[in-house]
């Protein structure tokens, strides 16, 4: 019988010990060759860690720089905003101011005008909604200010103020039409009034002699005022077409009251039934051929005979052949006299308006019948008086002119 002892049995490691007995071998490993690693490359190791350190910290900085300097582009573009804004809104004031001057100068001229059919605009400060004031925005000092409280703010004063210069313009441009209109037509009525003093066969510039202590001469070269309503008051300067039409107007006003010196109405009220013409005709005494200085108008006896235009009366008589016989000097050398006169009204001397009575229609002098002998002179010499009295008939009436 055979017997085994124990120690003849080989001792093997249990299989739970195994596992751990591989990884403490591989953990030994592990650290010894880290170690080994750490003791001959220790210095790199460091170095690259320190570079990737630095690096980061370079670009951290550079990210702040970046931000900073947008920061201040962005403050900056604020900033010039800002100012461009205030520059607009300040050149806004200058030209509402100079609007306003500009009103004010339109409305002297429509002031000016006689016709009175043309009336003053509106103010400049409201013609077309809120001034400046309604955008916000400060009207009370040098440079107007864009307001505060953000983007929306901003946004909301430039749209406003876009608005508002939109409205000056078109004021601008409306007054500049409406100086043109006024051009064109005191250009038209003076031109009218002209034609009227030419039909009369006088002279326009011998009425209207040029102003004293005047010292001017040239080519006459006379202005289209029509330009300004086609073109724009602004094409000629807003000021000289102020005074064109300044001139204009006041030109005009001469020749209204040079027209309305001149014997353009009736003698008579009711309507003229003309007798006998002026120029030659056989005399109704001699029946031979004889001129006729004046325009006879078949009348009622004791109708009232009425002044043609203002003046003084420089005879109230009995005169020859005239019977009694009244004349009225006008001015710029015109007169006018009524002849055969049954009874005169008026005294020497006296100052009569257009329309007054003069005296009363007869049949004095050298007269076969009751009618009315009415005479137009210049410089002492007799004129047809039909000139004058188509010329008045040419204007609007005889109660344009008060008769």
């Amino acid at each position: 019988m055979t017997r085994t002892t124990s120690a003849q049995t080989p001792v093997r490691p249990s299989r739970r010990l195994r596992p751990w007995l591989i990884a403490g071998v591989a953990a030994s490993l592990l650290w010894g060759g880290t170690a080994t690693y750490l003791a001959l490359f220790r210095d790199d190791a460091f170095a690259r860690i320190l570079d990737g350190q630095r690096a980061m910290r370079d670009a951290y900085e550079a990210r702040i720089v970046g931000l900073q300097e947008r920061i201040e582009g962005v403050r900056g573009e604020q900033a010039e905003a800002g100012a461009a804004l205030a520059a607009r809104v300040q050149t806004a004031l200058d030209r509402q101011a100079e609007l306003e001057r500009r009103q004010a100068a339109l409305s002297g001229l429509v002031d000016a005008a006689t016709t009175g059919s043309i009336s003053p605009a509106r103010s400049p400060a409201t013609p077309f909604g809120a001034p400046l004031g309604g955008l916000g925005l400060r009207t009370d000092g040098p440079a107007a200010a864009p307001p505060e409280g953000g983007r929306r703010s901003a946004l909301d004063a430039e749209e406003g103020l876009i608005r508002l210069e939109a409205r000056l313009t078109g004021l601008q441009e409306a007054q500049g039409t409406h100086l043109g209109r006024l051009a064109a037509g005191a250009q038209t009525g003076l031109a009218r009034l002209r034609a009227v003093i030419l039909r009369t066969g006088l002279d326009p510039s011998r009425l209207l002699p040029m102003a004293q202590g005047s010292r001017m001469g040239g080519p006459l070269v006379p202005l289209d005022a029509r330009g300004l309503e086609a073109h724009g008051v602004e094409s000629q300067g807003f000021d000289g077409g102020l005074t064109l039409v300044g001139r204009l107007l006041g030109d005009g006003e001469r020749m209204r009251r040079l027209v309305g010196d001149l014997p353009l109405r009736r003698p008579l009220s009711g309507p003229p039934v003309l007798s006998s013409p002026f120029g030659p005709r056989l005399d109704p005494f001699t029946r031979g051929l004889a001129l006729h200085t004046g325009l006879d108008f078949k009348a009622e006896m004791g109708e009232p005979a009425r002044a043609t235009a203002p003046g003084v009366v420089t005879e109230a008589d009995y005169a020859g052949g005239y019977g009694n016989m009244v004349e009225i000097t006008h001015g710029h050398g015109l007169a006018t006299r009524f002849g055969h006169l049954a009874r005169i009204a008026v005294r020497p001397g006296q100052r009569i308006a257009a329309g007054d009575v003069i005296g009363y229609v007869g049949s004095t002098g050298r007269s076969t019948g009751a009618h009315l002998h009415y005479e137009t002179r210049i410089d002492g010499e007799p004129v047809d008086p039909q000139r004058f009295l188509e010329a008045g008939r040419s204007l609007d009436g005889v109660r344009a002119f008060g008769g």
